[in-house]
Parts: structure tokens; C-alpha cells; sequence
């Protein structure tokens, strides 16, 4: 199975007064580069996560974050008397300046002091946080089989697009081959033509070392080895998409070797028809390392 380095995934749940949402999204990258946003209280979870993260995925730029709340609870009310002595030494100022200007105040009755702000406050009770951190840690195995599905299902079309693109290259390592037999009989005849201008011309130089240097010339024009290594090529990339595991890299590095002889070829062609298919595999090699980018 083809994995893409693209992906999302989302959960939500909840425990007791707790609920959540989990939320993981990646992008294509050269090794695994994780990056958590979590509660930094829950001992244990951060650990976890990259636990499990890292033996679900093997690359790729990740994202992680999680979302909890909780609801509002009876919890233990308190007052804080330092506010309410502001409070109330600001209710006496306030009476005493309406007395002197002859009004007549509603007295504030303790419900009302209660509810300013500041004087009490509502304090959640202390807890195991254990239940809850084994609440969310048993969520991950489903969140990832989430991500990866989607992975796998965009790996599914990256995987034939490659292998319509193999398929390619393909074709045109066969139109390369008959091209280089057409050259063949047009590089001898130039050859030829060559070695009687030279021997024209050559008069005291060994005709020997003459022969040499053509023969040199001719050993350097001929492209049947890049033309091997490109089928040889295709067959190892056939064999790295069907395997089942990561492969992004060795393709990565494939794709390298691929444009190394198709730029070879094109350089040694010296035939129009021959170098047309040369750039016709650089154009889909190019396709195909934008494509190899996204494999894990």
C-alpha cells in the first residue's frame, strides 16, 4: 500500500465533564517533523501522542492538536476577602457622598455583594487526572487509523498516476532503442565521411591513431547503456510502488538516476529524432518527481 504524505483527520469525545477534539493534519516533508499543540498539565499525554504518531507514520511534516473543555461544575465556592473589603469600603464611600447631597440609598443586601466581581470565586475540585489521560490516550488508535485511511486512499491515486507515468517512460525507452539503431547506420556514414576528410588532410600521421580517435569518438556517442539503465530503472520503480513499504526516499533517489541518463542521452544523441525522445523523458521524469514529492 501507497501512503501520501497528505492527510487529515479529526475526532471528538468526551469524558465525565470532559469533552474534546482531536485534529491531525500533515504535508510532505524529508523526515517526520512533529509538532504538538496539547494541554501542558496532563502529565503523560505528550509522550503518548508521540508514541503513537511515530509508529503510525514514518514522514512527513505533522501536525497534532487537541481541544479540551469542561463543563462548569458545582465546584468549591470561596471568598475573597480582600475584594470584598475594597467592596465594601467602596459601598460606604458611595452612601456617604449620597447622604451629603440628601439621598436615600437601597441598602445592598449580601446576595448582591456576593455577585460583584472579584469577591468569590468558584474553584473546580481536585482530581485524578489518570481516567482522563486514559480516555484520550485509548481515542488514538482510532484517530490514526482516520489519518492513515485517508492517507492510503490518497497514496491510491498518487500510485496510479506513477504507474501511468512508468508506463511512459516506458514507451519511449522502446522508441529510444529504435531510434538508436536508425542512428547507427547515419553515425557510421558520418564517421566514414569524417575519417576521409582527416586522411585528406592527413598526410605523415599515423593512420592508426587516426582510426583510434574516430573510434573513440564513436565508443563516446553510443547511448546503449543509458538506454539499459533507464529500462532497468522502470522495472526497479515498478517493484518499489507495489512493495508495501515506505518507499518515498528510494524513489526520491530513483527519480535522481532517471534524469541522470535521460540528461546523458540527450547530450550524446547528435540525432534529432534521438534527442526529441530525450526531452520527451525529461518532461515526464519531471512529472514524476513532482509526483514522488507526496510519497511516504
Amino acid at each position: 500500500m501507497t501512503h501520501s504524505m497528505t492527510g487529515f483527520a479529526s475526532l471528538k469525545g468526551h469524558f465525565g465533564a470532559w469533552s474534546w477534539n482531536w485534529d491531525i493534519r500533515s504535508v510532505n516533508a524529508r523526515g517526520l517533523d512533529l509538532r504538538l499543540r496539547l494541554p501542558d498539565w496532563l502529565d503523560g499525554l505528550e509522550a503518548a501522542v508521540r508514541k503513537a504518531v511515530g509508529s503510525a507514520v514514518s514522514r512527513g511534516n505533522v501536525s497534532l492538536s487537541l481541544r479540551l473543555t469542561r463543563e462548569a461544575g458545582d465546584g468549591e465556592v470561596s471568598i475573597d476577602a480582600s475584594a470584598l473589603d475594597r467592596v465594601l469600603a467602596n459601598l460606604a464611600e458611595i452612601g456617604e457622598a449620597a447622604e451629603a447631597r440628601g439621598l436615600n440609598l437601597r441598602p445592598s443586601s449580601a446576595a448582591e455583594i456576593a455577585q460583584m466581581r472579584g469577591v468569590t470565586e468558584t474553584s473546580a475540585p481536585e482530581e485524578d487526572n489518570g481516567p482522563l489521560l486514559a480516555a484520550l490516550t485509548g481515542q488514538l488508535p482510532e484517530l490514526l487509523r482516520a489519518f492513515n485511511k485517508m492517507r492510503a486512499r490518497e497514496g491510491d491515486e498518487l500510485r496510479a498516476v506513477l504507474e501511468g507515468q512508468l508506463a511512459q517512460v516506458e514507451v519511449l525507452v522502446g522508441e529510444a532503442q529504435l531510434a538508436a539503431e536508425a542512428r547507427r547506420e547515419v553515425q557510421a556514414q558520418t564517421l566514414r565521411e569524417a575519417l576521409m576528410r582527416v586522411m585528406d588532410h592527413a598526410e605523415g600521421m599515423d593512420p592508426d591513431r587516426v582510426a583510434q580517435e574516430l573510434a573513440l569518438i564513436a565508443v563516446k556517442a553510443d547511448v546503449t547503456e543509458e538506454i539499459d539503465r533507464l529500462g532497468a530503472h522502470v522495472a526497479q520503480a515498478r517493484d518499489l510502488i507495489a512493495g508495501s513499504e515506505p518507499r518515498g526516499r528510494k524513489l526520491d533517489f530513483l527519480i535522481q538516476e532517471f534524469n541522470r541518463e535521460a540528461n546523458t542521452l540527450c547530450s550524446k544523441a547528435q540525432y534529432q529524432p534521438l534527442t526529441r525522445i530525450g526531452l520527451d523523458l525529461k518532461h515526464v521524469i519531471d512529472q514524476m518527481r513532482e509526483q514522488v514529492q507526496n510519497v511516504e
